[in-house]
């Protein structure tokens, strides 16, 4: 089998489905996703003296090591994540994994 990596994207609430349709449309198969909550430095805002934790969406996309770049290229225009406060993505290599007859098979025909 070839190579795997996991590209974590970590975005804005609602942001979650156009991250996962670019990720989808550079190559990924799909991706789970997750809510979480952040508490980062731009992230510290307070109502009425309570701190607010924004909610987040976390996408874990499995790809092949050939696909990282295009897939994280789309990942991060889609989400803007190179603007303050937008999110992080990052990839982790993939030692084994299991559960992905639907990377065995050919991709759907387009069209």
């Amino acid at each position: 089998m070839q190579k795997m990596s996991v590209i974590v994207s970590i975005v804005r609430k609602g942001w979650g489905s156009t991250v996962l349709e670019a990720a989808m449309a550079a190559g990924a198969r799909g991706s789970t996703v997750l809510t979480g909550r952040g508490a980062g430095i731009n992230e510290q805002e307070k109502i009425f003296g309570i701190s607010i934790e924004p909610e987040k969406e976390i996408m874990l996309t499995v790809v092949y090591d050939h696909q990282v770049e295009a897939v994280m290229e789309a990942v991060v225009e889609a989400g803007h994540l190179n603007d303050t406060g937008r999110g992080i993505a990052f990839v982790l290599p993939v030692s084994q994994v299991s559960g992905i007859a639907h990377f065995m098979k050919a991709p759907p025909a387009e069209g």
